[in-house]
């Protein structure tokens, strides 16, 4: 029986980035969607930046994030974003955010806010973004685009099968179109999608997947164990072995992505710095 993962857990360290958070009025995603990286990540100093709230308009089946109550876009918290950033003197940051359905621009405009705050007050850092997907409105897209970030991320979150099953609103298929648009009109930005195990995926449609995403063009690949939030959220059905992680790492490789992260507590930030500087390395190579 393979075991639930467990993680590792700093408190004075965790307890100052909370306090630092707080102070600035931000939200992370570490704490709304019960990340199993929380100690981990506020430990060495690194955390994912979640905006415009802490509800979502969208009620998916696998996640923690509170559904409904929309809150008013924070027009200062752009800027808080951009001066956390430099006060944890963090080399590369993650930004996501709720579904904000709600908006005429599903909250695109501030994405790009946060990102040309985050350049304008840390120039030397690196900006990733995880974003929804903005219901494929390409304007809102372009907005995130022309801000310029390193890395766009927008997750699959399972397979093409389980896809109408634990996500609400977003289907498997408008997601790839979102990673492929991205490509098309920035080749030079990194692309990045992500999907959890443990909900009954089997094996070649994890490789579909894999090849599905390869063909949007995406470069980065992270996979990771679903955890059960509570009862009431969609049933895990294995914990999967780090034997297959290490598998589908390897096949991941094989396919063609630049970076792949696989083990049973990866999630979208994860060792998101370490992709970054391995895509760059990768295209240094090419190139040469």
């Amino acid at each position: 029986m393979v075991e639930k993962p467990r993680v590792r857990f700093n408190y004075e360290k965790t307890t100052k980035m909370n306090d630092l958070m707080q102070g600035l009025q931000l939200n992370t995603v570490c704490e709304e969607a019960t990340c199993p990286n929380l100690g981990e990540c506020f430990s060495s100093g690194t955390a994912t930046f979640m905006i415009l709230g802490k509800n979502c308009s969208r009620n998916c089946r696998f996640c923690d994030v509170n559904f409904g109550g929309m809150e008013l876009v924070n027009p200062h918290e752009p800027m808080n974003v951009a001066v956390a950033s430099s006060q944890l003197q963090l080399n590369h940051v993650v930004v996501t955010s709720v579904a904000r359905d709600d908006l005429p621009d599903g909250g695109a405009f501030q994405f790009a806010q946060t990102i040309k705050a985050i350049k304008e007050v840390s120039p030397n850092t690196t900006v990733e973004v995880l974003i929804p997907d903005f219901m494929g409105n390409k304007e809102s897209l372009d907005a995130v685009i022309a801000a310029g970030p390193e890395i766009i991320n927008h997750n699959l979150e399972t397979v093409e099968r389980l896809s109408p099953k634990i996500r609400h609103r977003a289907t498997y298929k408008r997601s790839l179109e979102v990673l492929t648009y991205i490509k098309e009109q920035a080749p030079e930005i990194f692309t990045k999608t992500g999907i959890m195990l443990g909900i009954g995926e089997q094996d070649d449609e994890v490789e579909q997947m894999m090849e599905d995403a390869i063909a949007a063009g995406v470069d980065f690949l992270t996979i990771g164990q679903y955890l059960q939030p509570s009862e009431k959220h969609y049933p895990i059905e294995e914990y999967v072995s780090m034997r297959k992680f290490g598998i589908y790492r390897r096949l991941g490789m094989k396919k063609g992505f630049k970076f792949v992260a696989s083990s049973p507590a990866v999630r979208s930030s994860y060792k998101a710095l370490e992709a970054y500087q391995r895509g760059v390395l990768n295209d240094i190579h090419t190139v040469g």
